[in-house]
């Protein structure tokens, strides 16, 4: 199965920002695992980052013909107001997961709504990077 992860803002800083939301483990470290456990299994992963709406945009488009057929997605701030991104999810049909490492339950009022969540099939929130792990479980029948 071709699976493609995506995480969006800040994300890449793992490990400097926040480490008692977050932790301490680095942001390669998180790509490493998910390519290590997709090849352990026989899959193809491919990890992407952006800082930017529209790269976020333009990655999910892309993967309509590219041949992915499941996507693990992390949205960062754009979770909770960008009808943009979530329009770009609803306009793929393949199978899609959101995931966030903290409970953004237990967090501020504004984390509390996630725009892109309606147009995934499943959320994995608050298990820290194991998450990602779980999204990927689910998305290839584990």
């Amino acid at each position: 199965m071709k699976i493609l992860v995506i995480n969006g803002p800040n994300i890449n800083f793992l490990g400097i920002r926040e480490k008692g939301i977050y932790g301490t483990e680095n942001y390669e470290s998180l790509v490493r695992s998910l390519e290590d456990k997709g090849r352990a299994e026989g899959h193809e992963v491919e990890v992407f980052q952006s800082n930017y709406e529209g790269g976020i945009i333009d990655r999910i488009q892309a993967a309509y013909s590219d041949g992915t057929e499941g996507i693990i997605i992390n949205p960062g701030a754009f979770t909770h107001y960008s009808y943009a991104v979530r329009d770009a999810l609803a306009s793929v049909s393949m199978p899609k997961v959101e995931v966030h490492i903290s409970n953004v339950h237990k967090r501020e009022e504004f984390r509390h709504t996630s725009v892109t969540a309606p147009v995934c099939d499943g959320q994995v929130v608050g298990l820290g990077l194991k998450g990602y792990a779980l999204a990927m479980d689910y998305l290839t029948g584990r």
